[in-house]
């Protein structure tokens, strides 16, 4: 069947780039964001499905719709916004059906080699969007590569940091973030001691345990060695960390029911002063009334355990369906093209926050002069690659259920990691080894 998918995806490949070869080739500047087909001569209409926050991120993405229509004014957008956690079951389903997916599609960064395995995504090699691949940065970049051909590119990168509230901290006492777990858990205990607020929220999800079972060394799989490594001594040590965060009372207890919202709320509301989260948050938490703007966040690196300091390396790329009509592929790359590009990059940049993707965006005035940019350097180079093959984007759920079962349900963190492990086995990746 792998087999058979690789074809298909293959046949997509030699489609779009013969299309794009009858354009004329791709020798534009990599920061003009213009495709060498005459822009009014294009005409389509397009579905995008936007998995980004509708009410934080969404509009600032529907302005670049309009941006590239005052030179694309005969390539209609429908622009549709897909909850994020329902995104990638829906797409799945839609083009294996070959009925209801989109042209293009936003897509979390492990979800790519997945759907290239399945051969649902065009690949782009030898198209004019990635005739300037050396401009995009390598990490984001390889998240878009499956059995050697390249199937999108990179949106956005980002990794969680530690923000916080500089104005609680100040008040506890607290100098300087946290730099450790052991740091952090002090830090909280003393705002709590010394302020109106929580010290700091965890939120029960398996993405966000990353950082405390990275900080000891441990990960998801060996994909040298081709083992499942989830349940180790070292992942159970991290989640231990987490764990007493909240049963000692130095974290505030994580709701059942939408916590990764309470956890926002609190935070914009300054009634928690310390929470990990990502770039794509910033807007959302300095235009919050009462939290003092940009000038009251703090923004730092996720604090390390016993063996390291960092979280996950995340972000989005552009992934065009292989079902497309042959008709519109003109369309769509110069669509993405567009979107890609450094100037829209550095505009993303300066509404939200983002990190750009492409080394030229980072010498544009909206970004070497972004304090958020600056401030999340560090935390993107700090940050640990995850494993970018097909079955990566499978691994959370399991992941998701045994936080909500250790830091919720309070279940002994080893025994929850032994239930992913043989999840893994039996469902993920049945050719790892245990």
């Amino acid at each position: 069947m792998r087999r058979t998918a690789r074809g298909i995806a293959v046949l997509a490949s030699a489609t779009l780039a013969l299309s794009v070869a009858a354009c004329g080739g791709g020798e534009d500047n990599p920061a003009d964001g213009q495709s060498t087909v005459d822009p009014a001569s294009l005409t389509a209409e397009l579905t995008w499905w936007d998995t980004s926050d509708p009410q934080n991120e969404g509009p600032a993405f529907q302005e670049l719709i309009a941006k590239f229509n005052q030179t694309h004014p005969n390539v209609k957008i429908n622009y549709q916004s897909v909850p994020f956690g329902e995104a990638q079951n829906k797409f799945k389903t839609a083009a294996q059906a070959k009925s209801g997916a989109p042209d293009i599609l936003r897509a979390e960064v492990a979800w790519v080699p997945e759907f290239a395995s399945l051969g649902y995504l065009y690949a782009l090699d030898g198209s004019e969007l990635l005739a300037d691949s050396a401009d995009f940065l390598e990490t984001p970049l390889a998240s878009n590569k499956f059995d050697g051909k390249t199937y999108g590119v990179p949106q956005v990168t980002d990794s969680l940091a530690l923000m916080y509230n500089k104005e609680l901290l100040s008040q506890a006492g607290v100098g300087a973030p946290p730099k450790t777990w052991a740091e952090l858990k002090t830090a909280a205990q003393a705002v709590k001691e010394k302020t109106d607020a929580e010290g700091v929220y965890v939120n029960p999800a398996g993405y966000f345990m990353l950082p405390f079972m990275y900080g000891e060394g441990g990960d998801l799989v060996d994909t040298t060695t081709q083992k499942i490594v989830i349940n180790s001594e070292q992942n159970a040590a991290g989640l231990a960390i987490a764990k007493d965060l909240i049963t000692s009372g130095a974290a505030a207890k994580p709701s059942a029911n939408d916590a990764y919202g309470t956890m926002m709320t609190l935070f914009k509301e300054k009634k928690v002063a310390m929470i990990i989260n990502g770039p794509w948050e910033v807007n959302n938490v300095t235009s919050a009334p009462g939290f003092g703007g940009l000038e009251n966040l703090g923004i730092a690196p996720v604090p390390g355990g016993s063996a390291r300091a960092g979280g996950p390396v995340g972000g989005h790329n552009y992934v065009i369906w292989s079902g497309m009509p042959q008709e519109k592929v003109d369309a769509a790359v110069a669509f993405v093209k567009f979107m890609s590009s450094a100037d829209s990059q550095a505009f993303l940049s300066e509404k939200l926050g983002l990190l750009p993707t492409r080394t030229s965006a980072y010498a544009l005035d909206p970004v070497k002069n972004n304090p958020v940019v600056a401030a999340f350097q560090p935390v993107v180079e700090a940050g640990v690659g995850r494993p970018w093959i097909p079955e990566a984007g499978q691994f959370f759920g399991p992941l998701d259920q045994m936080a909500t079962e250790v830091l919720i349900q309070n279940k002994d963190p080893k025994a929850a990691l032994d239930t992913v492990a043989r999840k893994y086995k039996a469902e993920v990746v049945p050719g790892y080894g245990l």
